[in-house]
């Protein structure tokens, strides 16, 4: 059975969450970018309906594990002017963190990756809805695709296990380009045995809205 369609109730609530939840973080976004967060939240849900592209089905759920999620990670990638985002599924971190550029006038450009066909698609409606510059969905294996310009950082949520992430992306990045992994609790093993020239720490985050632990893994390529 589909998910049913959020009532008015419903979207009441989880539009105040997500403005609250911007306000905590402390982030200034204008009402234009708080509107399109809620109309990419709006669009999630209802492809999710037909083409599966989470397992998070309540609108309250996508704004805090999806929405306010990504943007916590934002003040520590805003630096960046070249992000890849790895295994994006339905543009997440990706598609947030343009719109967190976009908002700022900061000349990110977020290259989206994702080997799924259907999920691709959704990312390119989403952009041509909100008018989204600087976002460029790709229907690619990291593993073959050529990136058009030189990248500064790679950034993933749930693509492998940090030692994995690096392997299969190394050749992307330039001496001082950065990985971004989102992980949970746990994540300790997979920082042991990681290659000499690779310089980590690990940002707690905090998610208004999520009760479970939440890290930004950064490696610095040196």
């Amino acid at each position: 059975m589909s998910p049913r369609a959020p009532s008015s109730q419903d979207e009441a609530a989880a539009r105040a969450l997500l403005e609250e939840g911007v306000a905590v973080l402390g982030l200034s976004l204008p009402a234009t970018t708080l509107e399109a967060l809620w109309r990419y939240a709006g669009l999630l849900v209802k492809w999710n309906r037909v083409y599966n592209l989470t397992a998070i089905t309540r609108l309250e759920e996508v704004v805090t594990h999806h929405l306010l999620d990504a943007l916590a990670v934002w003040p520590w990638v805003r630096q960046e002017r070249v992000l890849v985002d790895v295994g994006s599924g339905a543009g997440l971190p990706g598609i947030v963190l343009a719109l967190a550029a976009q908002a700022e006038g900061r000349p990110l450009e977020v290259h989206s990756l994702d080997a799924v066909a259907k999920k691709i698609a959704f990312q390119r409606q989403v952009a041509i809805e909100l008018g989204l510059k600087g976002f460029h969905p790709w229907h690619e294996r990291i593993e073959r695709w050529q990136p058009p310009a030189p990248i500064s950082g790679i950034i993933s949520r749930a693509f492998a296990r940090f030692d994995e992430f690096i392997a299969l992306t190394r050749h992307l990045l330039p001496q001082g380009g950065r990985w971004y992994a989102m992980k949970g609790p746990r994540h300790e093993e997979e920082l042991a045995g990681l290659p000499e020239d690779v310089a980590v720490r690990v940002v707690p985050l905090e998610v208004p809205g999520l009760a479970e632990a939440r890290h930004l893994v950064i490696g610095e390529l040196r």
